[in-house]
């Protein structure tokens, strides 16, 4: 079994629209868990998960092709006093 996070809307009928394909090829029943906010707010603080996935790729392809800062420059002007 796959698990896959994604966000959707419950429309007026009580039925999930989902916010962007799953990209899958073939039609399939799935099981569905859904999480819904008590105060009904996204919590501003959280950051979407496509976007974390998003700045996780980019470092990960900044690494790979060497586009890195050396630790000791990182700390530099930093005053951990």
């Amino acid at each position: 079994m796959k698990a896959i996070e994604t966000t959707a809307t419950i429309n007026e009928s009580g039925q999930l629209m989902l916010n962007e394909s799953l990209g899958f090829i073939k039609p399939q029943r799935v099981r569905v868990i859904v999480l819904i906010s008590e105060d009904d707010e996204i919590n501003p603080d959280e950051t979407p998960t496509k976007i974390v996935i998003e700045g996780i790729h980019q470092g990960l392809h900044e690494a790979l092709t060497g586009q890195t800062i050396p630790l000791s420059e990182m700390w530099s002007g930093i005053n951990a006093e």
